[in-house]
This record gives C-alpha cells, structure tokens and sequence, in this order.
C-alpha cells in the first residue's frame, strides 16, 4: 500500500486514516466537509440514542460508514465502487471494519432504522427518489441527516425536502456544506411519477417499429434525452456488429438505460448480452427495458466497478464512458475501462468507444490497443475502434 495517498479525518467519534481510490493526488480527500459535518451531527444524536438502527445511505469512500462502524450501519449505494473502498480503508484502520454486506438499489435493505445518514446527489430527481424511500425505511419519530457540498446542491433542494420530508432544521453553512435534519414525510414511491422517465428512440436506433420508448431510474445518466456520444456510435452499430458470429459475446459497459445493447439486439437478436454498470439504478433500468424490447434475448446484467477479473472474452465491447466522478473531470474513469476493455476482448475482438474531443482518446486508446482507427465525429464527439492485433 505504499503508493496509496491518504489524510487523517478528525471527527467527535474519534479518527480514521482514508484514501481515495484510484487517484494519487493529495488534494483529493476521500472525504468532503459534508461527511465531516453529517459525521459531528450523527454523533451527538447518538450519544443519547446509542441504539438506534442506523443507515447510511451512498457513502462515497467510507467515511461515514467506518467513522460510525461502533454502531454497526446497514449501507445502501446506487454505486458499486462503495464496497472496494470499503475493505480498503478498513484496512488502513485497526479499529475498523467494513460491514458484511453492501446493499444496492437491486436488493435494497428491508429493516427500519431510527437514523438515516444521507449524502445529498446532484440530481434533482434522485434526491426527491431517495427521501421517498427513506420516508418507508424510517421509524416513527426517527430522523434523517441529509448533508452536502453547497454548490453542488442540486436545483430546487429546499422545494424538494419539503414535498418529501419534514423539515426540523436547516443548518447554517460550515466550510461551504450544510446538513439538514429531517423528520418522516408522507410522500412515498408508490404512484410517484419521477420514478421512471425517460425518451422515444426513431430512426436513429436499430430498434424495431417506428418508435421505442426507452426509461431510466432518477439515478441514470442522461435519463430523459438520447446522449450526443451515444447517438453517434448508434449510426455505426449495424457494421460494427454484423461481422459478429451468431451468438457472440457482446459487452454493453456503462450501460445505463441500455440503448446500446438494445440497439445491438436489435442487429443482431442471438447476441449474446452482456448489460454492466457501475450504477445499479442504471443496471435495474437496462433490464427494465430489454425485458420489455426482447423478452427472449439471451442477455445478463451486472452491477460492477468495470469488468471483472477472469471474465470471458467479449467478440466487442461497445463504451460511452463517464468522465466525471464525485466532481473531479477526467479521463481517470475511462483509462481504466479501457485497460480492463484491453485483457477482456477476444483475438478479433473491437472496443467501440466514443469519448469528448478534449479528452484525446486516440492517445490514451494506443496505450493498451494496437490498432486504433477513427470511425467518425461531429464538433464534440469522437468515435473510435480499438483493436488488439
């Protein structure tokens, strides 16, 4: 673990020794001032309350779920990395110790909990999503913590808590987060209509008929309009994908809604389909929608930080890949896609990738392919093939 980066975190219950993974940059700690805060405020709850069932609700490295791990927390992230990090910096912390499991949105936690710790998302509609469902997860007279970064509060927050939530209080700004204490709310899910959104898919897509609807959870990216990059790839889908073999492996990696790997299905119907995401929201919403568009494909889903170790080869990989994480920009996510990408695809395998101009794919594509050609672009998007031999 020499070359991990890590700071200590210093909060009432004590200290921990954190890092942030994938990244050696010190400036970026693998907490915010809104951890530290929801750590202080949880802290004195339970000094009078040290029995309370407690939840904390997308931890991003594991600051609040070790720094409260006396108390045991049940855990629930939309994203996969949580668990990694976890083990991590349990390991980093004598007195420590990741929980047993890592729940996620495909098997959600079923207890109640008199204390829920959430971090506050950027998206509008997720948070609304969340406080919902922490409203039929919560005792009578149990509370919520709900903290985050000021300037990456989500629009209309306050409007959202108060249609979701009781308001108890709203903290004043500390080191530019605020927290706010909650009280159970009536909203619920059920009959909610945020729960699903999403756009109709025309000419631009294989899919079958004029029209198909495809919808994604509040969590997924680019929920509600077709992505720029991914409209670009689809356009070269059909020759990309009919050179492939009748049943052979395809790998939609950061699916989220899954129109790339519908798309594919709808070429080629026998794939055989692999739909992945860091996002299990996103995970949920591609099933969703192939079950509705295929019922009969042969297709799999998985909610993963990448592509797992030991996996089969894959005939092609198609990638629209994030480049943000947690407010940093970058091509640190994609890099590492592309070499798990790289040791994943067969001898004739390609990695369909479309990325940002700025971010210069063509570069960081040539360090673990051999062959990489341009397939197409427009004014802020490029499209690549990447090969191995």
């Amino acid at each position: 673990m020499g070359d991990l980066t890590t700071a200590v975190l210093d909060f009432p219950g004590g200290s921990l020794t954190l890092t942030r993974p994938g990244t050696v940059d010190p400036s970026l700690r693998a907490w915010s001032a809104a951890d530290e805060l929801l750590l202080e405020e949880a802290c004195s709850h339970l000094e009078t309350a040290p029995e309370s069932r407690v939840l904390v609700i997308d931890d991003q490295y594991g600051a609040l779920t070790l720094g409260l791990c006396r108390f045991a927390p049940d855990v629930v992230a939309d994203g996969a990395q949580l668990g990694a990090a976890l083990a991590l910096n349990a390991s980093l912390n004598a007195n420590s110790a990741a929980p047993e499991q890592v729940h996620s949105w495909l098997q959600p936690p079923a207890d109640s909990y008199d204390l829920i710790l959430l971090k506050i998302p950027r998206e509008t509609d997720y948070l609304a999503w969340l406080l919902r469902w922490a409203n039929g997860a919560l005792t009578p007279g149990g509370v919520i913590l709900a903290a985050g970064m000021i300037k990456h509060l989500p629009d209309r927050s306050v409007d959202v808590f108060a249609g979701a939530v009781e308001v108890l209080n709203v903290g004043r700004a500390i080191r530019k987060a605020r927290v706010m204490t909650c009280g159970r709310g009536q909203a619920t899910l059920d009959g909610w209509p945020g729960v699903w959104k999403g756009y109709s898919l025309g000419k631009e897509s294989e899919l079958p008929g004029d029209v198909v609807r495809v919808v994604a959870m509040p969590a997924v990216f680019a929920r509600e309009k077709l992505d720029i990059g991914t409209r670009l790839m689809l356009s070269h889908l059909h020759d990309t994908l009919n050179r492939c073999a009748s049943g052979a492996r395809v790998l939609d990696l950061a699916c989220g809604n899954g129109v790339l790997g519908l798309s594919a299905l709808a070429v080629q119907p026998d794939l055989d389909l692999t739909f992945s995401d860091v996002s299990s929201q996103a995970v949920l919403s591609a099933r969703h929608n192939t079950e509705a568009a295929f019922p009969d494909a042969k297709a799999v889903f998985e909610h993963g930080d990448g592509i797992a170790d030991g996996t089969e080869a894959f005939e092609r990989i198609l990638l629209n890949p994030p480049f943000h994480e947690g407010g940093v920009v970058g091509d640190h996510i994609a890099l590492r896609l592309f070499e798990q990408a790289s040791k994943s695809l067969s001898e004739t395998g390609r990695l369909i990738v479309v990325g940002n101009r700025h971010l210069g794919y063509h570069r960081s594509l040539r360090r673990f392919f051999a062959n990489v050609r341009q397939l197409d672009a427009n004014p802020k998007f490029v499209l690549f093939e990447a090969s191995l031999s």
